[in-house]
């Protein structure tokens, strides 16, 4: 008979690397999927993997290997220390998203580090991780895969909003699940705050305090990215190559930068969400703790924007993660072809044994 009740651990690591977000879950099948998250934590990086991890595009295969198997060994660290202080005592499985280095679907590339099997022997668990590659081979963007979990766990809401590193919205039009990434969030705030010594801008505060350039603004909302329809995703490649030059040689004062990068996020998103006053948007992501970024977007949509626990805020990702884990060890569907333009809907993901 099979199981309806899982204990899991969900780890993610998202491109804006903030840190390594864990959280211990349990699910239970009944009518519908029912989840309660019982400790979640996120677990800043030292600056010395920071600065490892950005610099891991630049590096070469066999470099690039090498970084695979350290991070895969830290990894396996910060999840025993999470299992470890929290005396987590059953556990079904580790389900680990692992850290993205690359993400180039259109070559049919796509690479998150901390996915080998020894992360299995490290741990002592089943581990269940590596879910872009196989959608990507399948002629998929790899991304995003957060909307089956958005589909089975929060259907309440109209949409579902994410604002990470990337932002990506996913809903429901005619049965099908759509998703896809909207624009870059604080991948490039990030980088302009830490430009003044900051990790983040706290709140939008410096971001207030800029004024907004009209043709910084003009040139990125002309992106040709925006007017590509989905299934789509962005990568940090994108970041680099198309949107930080650009910043670059429009503005050079950081708060400007910023005001105006806050101005174009929301537009970007008002445009996808609409002005129907009865559709319910569930917000989650770092950029949630934005506020004057939350307060921008508000004043372009109508929708009912619904600002969520802090637990769900932070958290929903790797939640979502532990989610999809449960569903490749049922062997049902964790991505929906529908999201991600794969040739068919498909159970993804590596199952690694101790």
């Amino acid at each position: 008979m099979e199981k309806d009740t899982y204990q899991i651990l969900g780890v993610m690591s998202g491109t804006s690397l903030d840190g390594i977000d864990l959280a211990f879950v349990s699910f239970t099948k009944e009518d519908k999927w029912n989840f309660a998250i019982h400790h979640a934590e996120t677990i800043p990086y030292p600056p010395e993997w920071k600065k490892r991890l950005s610099r891991g595009i630049e590096l070469d295969p066999e470099k690039l290997q090498e970084l695979d198997e350290d991070y895969t060994e830290y990894l396996a660290k910060v999840i025993t220390n999470f299992i470890d202080k929290n005396q987590i005592g059953e556990l079904d499985a580790v389900c680990s998203h692992g850290h993205t280095i690359k993400h180039e679907p259109h070559n049919g590339l796509t690479l998150q580090i901390g996915n080998l099997p020894e992360l299995a022997e490290f741990t002592g668990y089943t581990v269940v991780c590596d879910f872009r590659v196989q959608d990507v081979a399948l002629g998929g963007q790899g991304a995003p895969l957060v909307p089956v979990g958005d589909e089975l766990l929060f259907s309440e809401y109209t949409y579902c909003l994410n604002l990470g590193g990337f932002a990506n919205v996913s809903s429901s039009i005619e049965e099908n699940r759509i998703a896809y990434d909207i624009c870059a969030v604080n991948t490039v705030l990030n980088h302009y705050a830490e430009k003044l010594g900051m990790e983040y801008d706290n709140n939008g505060d410096v971001a207030r305090t800029g004024r907004l350039n009209p043709e910084l603004l003009e040139k990125l909302e002309a992106l040709p990215f925006y007017k590509t329809p989905p299934p789509k995703s962005l990568g940090i490649e994108y970041v680099n190559k198309e949107i930080l030059p650009l910043i670059d040689n429009l503005e050079k004062d950081v708060p400007s930068v910023l005001r105006t990068y806050i101005q174009h996020v929301a537009l970007q998103i008002s445009n996808e969400l609409g002005d129907d006053a009865s559709a319910e948007v569930l917000i989650t992501g770092g950029g949630c703790l934005n506020t004057f970024l939350i307060q921008q977007i508000k004043k372009m949509t109508l929708t009912n924007i619904v600002i969520p626990s802090l637990e769900i805020i932070n958290y929903k990702e790797a939640l979502i993660f532990a989610f999809l884990g449960v569903l490749k060890l049922r062997d049902e569907t964790n991505v929906y072809a529908s999201v991600t333009g794969a040739e068919t809907d498909h159970s993804s993901g590596e199952i690694y044994l101790p």
